[in-house]
């Protein structure tokens, strides 16, 4: 077993980060008009700056900006695209009075395209801030239609869901050449709802919507392959299946078999960033369907909870995944970001170095 030289490493993770309490205040005091947006840029560069010094201090190869200047992973990259509207998220009480996120509505309103670079600034900075491999992350193109369905789509603007897809796929791809020109090599595109289609619940909530759930899956891979198809060379682009990650809560539950061809032999992305942290995704049986020359990240450790998983488990549970894939065809990360939304979970900053420190530590103890 080798170490890697490239993306993704034996020791990686999702990107996002548990904003400091000074950016915080700094984003309140925007909201507020109280100070410029070239202010908050500086603050947020001084944090980006402070996050990858962490992040090297670690010993991790990929270096991300720790999401520092968003709010939602997802919703501030797809305002940015041109016919894309998207309606905040709300906090709802749940009858057992814990909270739960309710799901942004993103509803496509005109032709979708292209109108602007939207991470190539934020990306030349992080370049400019450290010499490891720096990764972007965004959301997955997946994201403008499956919380909304047909019904979230303008019939005015594509009567025909074909056109559809290609225009998100040519938005995508403009951007991804954007990045590339500016020198990023590692793209991750965080994707719910394939994870989301592992779960009895929002199957049949698909299905409601007029969408056949087992359809779906290979659906989203041609849709993908689409973005994959305008890769600019060199670049490694990864994707990361997420079950919610709101406030340390969760969204869907269930094993991926029920995508795990779709996603795993169908999908032409590089390397899959998968959940494995607890039993709710299931056994590792389904990267059975993973081809050679591809690469599963496997996300053991929580970033949910504080406690500290222990090294012999997460090499007995590595053991177990290469009994469906070769070992060197894995690598170990934790199972989401520390902070998805700039609320942040429910875990302190030391237990964010502590968990990154298990992963690299194992990595090097398990690839050498």
């Amino acid at each position: 077993m080798t170490s890697r030289s490239s993306a993704p490493f034996r020791a990686d993770h999702v990107g996002s980060f548990l904003r400091p309490k000074y950016l915080l205040e700094a984003r309140e005091r925007f909201r507020l008009k109280e100070i410029n947006a070239a202010e908050l840029r500086a603050v947020e560069d001084r944090a980006i700056t402070e996050i990858v010094r962490f992040q090297e201090d670690v010993g991790l190869q990929s270096i991300t900006d720790g999401e520092f200047r968003r709010t939602y992973f997802h919703i501030d990259f797809l305002e940015q695209l041109g016919g894309v509207k998207t309606d905040i998220p709300m906090l709802v009480k749940k009858p057992d009075g814990t909270e739960e996120l309710a799901p942004p509505v993103m509803r496509v309103i005109d032709k979708v395209r292209h109108v602007k670079d939207i991470q190539r600034a934020d990306f030349e900075y992080l370049k400019s801030q450290t010499r490891r491999t720096p990764k972007v992350t965004i959301p997955s193109p997946t994201m403008l239609h499956f919380r909304g369905g047909r019904a979230g789509i303008s019939r005015e603007h594509y009567p025909d869901l074909e056109p559809f897809y290609q225009d998100v796929a040519n938005a995508y791809g403009d951007e991804l050449r954007s990045l590339a020109a500016a020198g990023a090599t590692y793209v991750q595109m965080d994707d719910t709802n394939l994870a989301y289609l592992c779960d009895d619940k929002m199957r049949e909530a698909a299905r409601q919507r007029g969408d056949d759930p087992d359809e779906l899956p290979h659906r989203y891979a041609g849709f993908i392959n689409r973005v994959v198809a305008q890769k600019p060379p060199g670049m490694t682009l990864a994707v990361h299946l997420c079950r919610g990650n709101f406030k340390s809560t969760w969204a869907a539950q269930g094993g991926y078999e029920p995508v795990a061809q779709a996603l795993l032999s169908e999908m032409d992305v590089d390397a899959y960033f998968l959940e494995y942290d607890d039993a709710r995704s299931g056994d590792f049986k389904p990267l059975r369907f993973l081809p050679k020359g591809k690469t599963v990240v496997l996300g053991l450790v929580t970033t949910k909870l504080g406690e500290l998983e222990s090294k012999d488990e997460l090499k007995r549970r590595i053991d177990e995944a290469a009994k469906y894939v070769p070992l060197d065809q894995l690598c170990l990360s934790p199972q989401c970001g520390f902070s998805s939304t700039v609320h942040g979970n429910d875990i302190a900053v030391e237990a964010q170095r502590a968990k990154l420190r298990l992963v690299v530590e194992t990595a090097q103890e398990v690839w050498g």
